[in-house]
């Protein structure tokens, strides 16, 4: 399993933390938001999924990842 906290820029309450942790289990992996610091931590199987369709799912939320 991997581990990997992304930034997150445009989250500002609990709704957006949902809409971020949502689309994280929607691909296969969990994440749990940091609103404060405006992250997530994720956890996955990179033999399985990789950090991009991650990435992507969040971002098609709305929101965007810094690097």
């Amino acid at each position: 399993m991997q581990s990997v906290t992304l930034k997150v820029e445009g989250m500002t309450c609990s709704h957006c933390a949902q809409s971020v942790e949502g689309a994280v289990k929607q691909t296969g992996a969990s994440g749990k938001v940091d609103l404060a610091r405006k992250t997530v931590s994720v956890l996955y199987d990179e033999s399985k999924l990789s950090l991009k369709v991650i990435k992507d799912a969040i971002e098609d939320q709305g929101y965007d990842i810094k690097e």
